[in-house]
């Protein structure tokens, strides 16, 4: 899914138009957002946010990668972490779409295509485009539509930016917000003056830089794109059109890249390796991706070869040739013990081919030396249940961070360990709760009306059931209201 004209479709290319290289000192500019000061409150705009995030989940694939995950959570927070608001909430998660979007969301849901992840040349581009959509959540770029929807109930709210963000992709989707949006009498639009997008590049950039990303990197990415856009002809992706990059954007974000001393940013391995495996979760011809890593196995650097070897073991393993993967990620994780990617995809190669003692034996063993990584954890939990262990997994589970434990793919794997340990009552619970948080609200609804028929039950599971039950229906009724 994806926000919309309300929320930005922005989409990364919002970046800026003309002006004068600055110094690249602390940029404190006005508000640009607040006119009125009638803003909706910070708890509104999180619930808000939760509920943008279940209608991208309707809309698009949204990527449960756990390590995809986890490397772009930590890129995020590391630029966030240099924001002018450091403690505020925001949530980064990669869209399995192979064209070249970027958005930002209420709440600071800031949503990444995989086409854009793969367009990037260095580590410090996409980087650079996530700074941005940083920047116009942090200078409240976004609030006047925050105020407008703030006139609907929640969930309408949430599915009209989300259904006008992706406008180009479902015409349908964006009429029917439309016309809704007329009906309530509310002008849904976002306009992000020239001040707005000169705002957004100086404040990302400074951030780039303070978070040891390269400021260059942003101009160069202006032209990454303005030489992609010329193969796409009539098929130019909206937010090109809508926000072209244009000469004098390029030249005025590398005239303050300039000010910034130079030096070498390497990129990091996750950063490659993430590249490898959406490069092979997206390709929709096996034998294509397993040619394009093959060709690359004897180029560049040691580093680079590594990664390459690494996209070959993972398209055999797509293909379900397990022997020459095993072989791979075996002789990766010998020459590499201290990245995980290569100790979890040999774990995950024994689990696919139905080695399940092996499997499990591997994960433990990274699990040992990498204790606290979240994506390591949650493959594991997926091999015990595969393996027959649902209590373990249910254990495991729970020792997650609490961010994971909002993510659809938490109440899926919770729901299954209570399915498998013959917990019902338990299990449609939880599947209601995975349907929510994916923004089918009906299905939680009848999920939570299965779970009140099933065993056991018990007066504490029947509070829970019937306090969710009548909140899936109050949302539900004010979503139908607002139809």
């Amino acid at each position: 899914m994806k926000f919309n004209a309300i929320i930005l479709t922005l989409s990364l290319a919002a970046f800026s138009s003309s002006s004068q290289a600055t110094e690249p000192h602390k940029i404190n500019l006005p508000d640009m957002g607040d006119s009125s000061g009638t803003l909706i409150s910070p708890a509104q705009e999180q619930e808000l946010g939760a509920a943008f995030f279940r209608s991208v989940h309707r809309q698009l694939t949204i990527n449960d990668d756990a390590e995809i995950d986890l490397y772009i959570q930590s890129m995020g927070q590391r630029l966030v972490a240099k924001s002018d608001e450091p403690a505020n909430p925001f949530h980064f998660f990669v869209v399995l779409d192979n064209s070249i979007n970027a958005f930002a969301g209420p709440g600071g849901y800031i949503g990444v295509n995989s086409g854009l992840l793969l367009l990037t040349g260095a580590e410090s581009e996409l980087a650079s485009v996530m700074a941005h959509e940083v920047a116009h959540v942090t200078q409240r770029h976004l609030y006047r539509a925050f105020e407008a929807a703030s006139r609907l109930s929640i969930p309408t709210a949430a599915a009209m930016l989300v259904a006008i963000l992706i406008g180009t992709q479902s015409p349908a989707l964006a009429q029917a917000a439309l016309v809704a949006i007329q009906a309530g009498s509310v002008q849904f639009q976002i306009n992000f003056t020239r001040d707005n997008e000169q705002e957004a590049d100086r404040v990302g950039m400074q951030n780039l830089a303070d978070a040891n990303y390269d400021p260059r990197s942003m101009p160069t990415f202006f032209e990454h794109l303005q030489q992609s856009s010329r193969f796409y002809g009539k098929g130019i992706p909206e937010f090109l059109r809508t926000h072209p990059v244009t000469v004098s954007r390029v030249s005025d974000t590398r005239g303050r890249a300039e000010q910034y001393p130079y030096k070498q940013y390497p990129d990091s391995a996750a950063y490659l390796l993430t590249r490898a495996k959406l490069r092979v979760l997206t390709s929709e011809d096996s034998d294509n991706v397993l040619k394009y890593f093959k060709a690359r196995e004897t180029l560049g650097t040691k580093q680079q070869r590594a990664i390459a070897r690494y996209g070959t073991g993972l398209a055999h393993l797509k293909k379900q040739q397990f022997n020459q993967a095993e072989t791979i990620f075996r002789e990766l994780q010998q020459q590499y013990p201290n990245q995980f990617q290569y100790s979890n995809a040999q774990a995950k190669t024994a689990l696919e081919s139905k080695q399940y003692n092996q499997a499990l034996a591997f994960y433990k063993k990274a699990l040992q030396r990498f204790p606290n990584n979240q994506a390591i954890k949650i493959d594991y939990i997926s091999g015990l249940l595969k393996a027959g262990h649902p209590k373990t997994a249910k254990k495991t589970l729970q020792s997650l961070d609490e961010r994971f434990r909002k993510r659809p793919l938490y109440f899926e794997l919770l729901a299954q360990s209570y399915a498998d340990l013959r917990q019902m009552a338990e299990s449609h619970r939880y599947v209601a709760e995975y349907y929510y948080a994916v923004g089918d609200t009906k299905t939680a609804i009848l999920q939570t009306r299965l779970a009140y028929k099933a065993l056991p039950m018990d007066f504490y599971l029947k509070a829970i059931l019937d306090e969710r039950l009548r909140f899936f229906e109050d949302e539900e009724r004010l979503r139908k209201e607002n139809e």
